[in-house]
């Protein structure tokens, strides 16, 4: 098979992943994914481009920005010993700050339960009540 055949088009890569045309365009754009291109000027994009759009949507729900994606792909694409500090640096910080949310979603949820309960305990007195007058 020539490299050509292993490649796809921006539109199947959307949609084997989900993405809109439009962010991967912006991805590229960032220099967050890479293509070549046909001599119509169309992108192609390798068949582990899917992952990489994975992990970059992953990366972004978490609330990373695109230049802190771009600070840490380097760390994904050639791992190695020569990992600045800085660069692990900004992992540390970006995982304290998920740590953060991921708090405060559990203490919105204790809130939520603890709301269900009391409306559950409020709507078991009515039924029993309108039961006893019944």
């Amino acid at each position: 098979m020539s490299g050509e055949d292993q490649r796809m088009r921006i539109g199947e890569l959307s949609a084997r992943t989900g993405i809109s045309i439009r962010s991967l365009r912006y991805y590229e754009q960032r220099g967050l994914l890479t293509s070549t291109r046909t001599t119509g000027a169309h992108r192609l994009y390798p068949d582990d481009a899917v992952d990489r759009v994975h992990m970059l949507r992953r990366l972004f729900d978490a609330g990373l920005s695109s230049e802190t994606i771009a600070a840490l792909l380097p760390c994904v694409d050639t791992p190695s010993d020569d990992i600045t500090a800085q660069t692990l640096e900004v992992m540390r910080r970006e995982r304290e700050r998920i740590d953060a949310q991921v708090s405060a979603l559990l203490t919105t949820r204790d809130h939520l339960d603890a709301l269900m309960a009391g409306t559950e305990d409020h709507l078991a007195r009515q039924r029993d009540d309108a039961l006893a007058a019944g």
